[in-house]
């Protein structure tokens, strides 16, 4: 994490009138949430659309903190206490991080896309901490606020950050990128998160290419050669840095070839480089796209395919991304941190995929900010299942229950239910549950649908 005298840090935000008798006082970290903030660490009051961290200042003292910026535009408190004076706390903590990235002797890979960037996260950063001491975003710290936070939790002996970067809009993932100055920049894909505020496949391809702009000139850009028109987009860019590109189709650098799936992963191989067989413990026969995009960097500076598999074998996955959890006689498959069309296709196949599972159930939940089609691809979902290897669907939300009506055209009515009701849907899971069974959980974050999972498994 940061640690630098508040002298230094308000030279390095270009803050004003820090008292002299604070000069020397060393900061240990830095912390934006009174509940978790640390002895020593430097408060940073973020102000929200319903919440103000100037008024938590007290608690923050109460609770260990040694100093805090201050947004100039508020009264500052008659304490004797130190305070940096900036014009907004946001920039500030932004233009800190960029300072104290560009103060490390590290190496940064930036991950953007509409679908798999934390499971390439995760892959990525198990793989190279096979040779180099490497972190990686935590939960979902990827945005304007996130990506700050995740810089300054650095230790300055870090050799790599991977760093997730989202979006909802353009120029998000430009702030980011700045701020992170990247090495190696990857784009897991482009699909139709983010239609409602981009409106269209382009704005997203435009959108996720931001990465590039902040990447270092000496620095590889990674991206999903099989999309035509990504693969467009970049052709009419100039883009100096090298390029490497991975798919399913031989024109890419990377050609990842299936082998064989089971329920504890997948064996798969790099048909170009001709690479040994791999074996990636992950569900999902999209996860060795993921891989591949992750196996280039690793190869790129330098591992070998011995470090690669150790590395595939050891990943730390980050939570509700095709989780696969036990519980007593049946598994549920946690796929509800987030959804859209393609990850909820990507979650189908999977389910259907799975052998030796005496019952599969689908619990389907709203998929939010989908924009004017959002009726249309919710009945997308309905048609897409397959009742020859579904055993039912049940469907929680407003939205999710347009699929609902699309499936019992496939299938008797008996195994389509819909809810609003998540105690109802519950209770009626549980009686349809047989032994050996397995339930998938696919929803938008707002429809928190790993509740389900939790009273199934109490």
């Amino acid at each position: 994490m940061i640690k630098r005298k508040l002298k230094e840090i308000e030279n390095m935000i270009k803050g004003q009138e820090l008292n002299n008798e604070y000069n020397d006082v060393y900061i240990k970290g830095v912390s934006t949430d009174t509940r978790t903030i640390k002895n020593e660490q430097l408060f940073i009051p973020i102000i929200g659309e319903n919440f103000d961290g100037h008024e938590f200042i007290k608690k923050a003292i109460e609770n260990g903190a040694i100093a805090t910026l201050w947004d100039k535009k508020h009264p500052i408190p008659d304490i004797d206490f130190p305070f940096i004076l900036v014009d907004n706390t946001l920039k500030a903590i932004q233009n800190l991080s960029k300072a104290y990235r560009d103060q490390l002797d590290i190496k940064v890979v930036g991950i953007t896309g509409s679908n798999g960037k934390t499971s390439t996260k995760d892959i990525l950063s198990s793989i190279l901490n096979t040779k180099y001491k490497t972190y990686k975003t935590q939960g979902n710290l990827n945005n304007e606020l996130g990506v700050p936070l995740t810089l300054l939790s650095l230790e300055e002996d870090i050799d790599f950050a991977v760093i997730e970067m989202g979006m909802s809009s353009l120029g998000e993932i430009e702030l980011l990128t700045n701020l992170a100055s990247p090495n190696v920049a990857i784009i897991t894909n482009i699909g139709t998160a983010h239609l409602q505020e981009l409106k269209t496949k382009d704005n997203i391809i435009k959108a996720k290419l931001e990465i590039v702009k902040g990447l270092k000139s000496n620095g590889l850009f990674v991206y999903h050669g099989d999309d035509r028109d990504l693969k467009n987009a970049v052709n009419t860019l100039d883009i100096p840095q090298k390029q490497i590109t991975f798919g399913k189709n031989d024109t890419n650098d990377y050609v990842v070839k299936m082998l064989s799936c089971n329920i504890d992963g997948l064996n798969f191989k790099i048909k170009s480089i001709d690479s040994p067989k791999l074996f990636l413990p992950m569900l999902g026969n999209h996860q060795i796209f993921n891989a591949s995009s992750a196996i280039a960097v690793a190869r790129h500076f330098g591992l070998s395919f011995d470090m690669i598999n150790k590395g595939l074998t050891n990943i730390e996955l980050t939570g509700m991304r095709s989780e696969l959890i036990h519980g007593n006689g049946f598994d549920i498959l946690n796929d509800s941190y987030n959804s859209n069309p393609d990850s909820t296709k990507a979650a189908l196949n999977t389910i259907t995929s799975l052998d030796n599972y005496t019952q599969k159930i689908i619990v389907f939940g709203d998929m939010l900010e989908l924009g004017e089609e959002e009726i249309n691809m919710h009945k997308e979902i309905g048609k897409k299942i397959d009742f020859t290897k579904i055993d039912y669907l049940f469907t929680f939300g407003d939205l999710a229950k347009y699929a609902a009506e699309e499936a019992k055209n496939k299938t008797s009515k008996e195994k389509v239910l819909s809810f609003n009701d998540k105690s109802k849907l519950i209770d009626t899971l549980k009686e349809i549950l047989k032994d050996n069974s397995i339930i998938l959980l696919k929803g938008s974050r707002g429809m928190k649908l790993e509740e389900i999972a939790k009273n199934l498994l109490s």
